[in-house]
């Protein structure tokens, strides 16, 4: 039984019902705030992560599995996920952006990982429609897909596989004591030895769990307006901001507030995000949106997802907690959990973002 039917809990019934497991999925109605139908889809593998930083590999790791699986997966439902992987640039506004940015193209390259520094006068033939810049990180590997297309091909191909999507709302887990029996939902009982954690932002909210799950909402709001025919396919990253070309329109994304479980979208958060973008492209500071939305991100203390199984409770594996990367990890999270379920060792792989790293008491 998977509990959530976004980009990780499709990807993980996807993955399962490949491996010839009997998948139900169980999906909540749809509910304002979904991560997974507000995202832009990046595939920023190298962009954010810090020094050191786990992410980075997994990242990796996530990045290559759209480039390996997406065209099979395309085939076969005759969905278009739309995945471009024409490379980010990160635009360094001062210099001392462009100082550790310098030391970010140094510290991947050591790592034998593709990224490249590109001088200001780079940057001006490659974007000319961008204000005078300090050069950029560039990123040639990195991209963007359809986050929609991605979910309904995931469901798609599942469902081909012999995965079943029921529409209920999970309430608590079915359990005696250390036994794990399914799971109670709001319309029925469910029975189901393996249970699989991927509820997003409402995942800590489950009765029954044998301890507390670390994550809260991370609300982001986002922005289109008319794609001018001039600016690159190219995702563009700014301060705290990134521009994103699908189609005529133009996305702008997106703003890191925690107010708990609220969807809405503000005046104040919108006017801040297209004022950052409009250092990007100074002529969105004088145009109105065409449409403005935001998604409620399952964010975790820090920052890592939390991927794994439960030493308290066999047969609960956690796939929850993916913040801002849900889209990049949502593949390579369901490959890990559908291996472990399997009976791989993926402990190693999973050493980082194990859930006794929370409340482990």
């Amino acid at each position: 039984m998977v509990i959530g039917g976004g980009v990780v809990g499709s990807a993980c019934a996807w993955a399962l019902s490949r491996a010839g497991a009997a998948v139900t999925v169980m999906q909540r109605d749809d509910t304002p705030g979904e991560a997974w139908r507000a995202a832009a889809g990046m595939l920023a593998a190298q962009i954010e992560p810090t020094p050191n930083d786990p992410l980075l590999p997994l990242g990796l790791a996530g990045r290559a599995f759209y480039r390996e699986t997406v065209p099979a997966l395309q085939e076969a439902t005759g969905i278009n996920i739309d995945l471009r992987q024409q490379g980010i640039l990160q635009v360094a506004h001062t210099e001392a952006d462009a100082v550790a940015f310098k030391a970010k193209v140094a510290r991947q390259r050591q790592q034998s990982h593709h990224a490249e520094w590109l001088e200001p006068d780079e940057v001006a033939l490659g974007w000319p429609w961008l204000p005078k810049t300090h050069g950029g990180f560039w990123s040639p590997e990195d991209g963007v897909l359809n986050p929609i297309e991605l979910v309904a091909a995931l469901r798609a191909d599942a469902v081909r596989h012999g995965a079943r999507i029921i529409h209920d709302t999970a309430m608590g887990l079915d359990r005696e004591a250390d036994q794990l029996r399914g799971v109670i939902g709001e319309r029925d009982r469910y029975a189901a030895p393996v249970v699989i954690l991927a509820g997003g932002a409402w995942a800590g909210r489950l009765n029954q769990l044998p301890r507390p799950v670390s994550v809260e909402p991370v609300r982001g709001q986002m922005a289109s307006f008319p794609c001018p025919d001039a600016l690159a396919a190219n995702v563009v990253y700014g301060k705290k901001c990134y521009l994103l070309r699908r189609g005529d329109e133009l996305l702008v994304g997106s703003t890191m507030e925690h107010v708990g479980f609220d969807a809405a979208v503000t005046a104040e958060g919108i006017s801040g995000l297209i004022a950052r973008a409009a250092l990007l492209h100074p002529p969105l500071a004088q145009l109105t949106p065409t449409r403005t939305w935001a998604g409620l991100r399952p964010g975790t203390p820090d920052g890592l997802p939390i991927i794994g199984p439960e030493p308290r409770l066999p047969g609960l594996w956690y796939a929850v907690g993916h913040g801002r990367n849900g889209i990049l990890l949502a593949g390579v999270t369901a490959e890990l959990v559908a291996r472990g379920i399997g009976g791989q060792d993926v402990g190693e792989e999973l050493a980082a973002v194990g859930p006794t790293r929370f409340w482990d008491w």
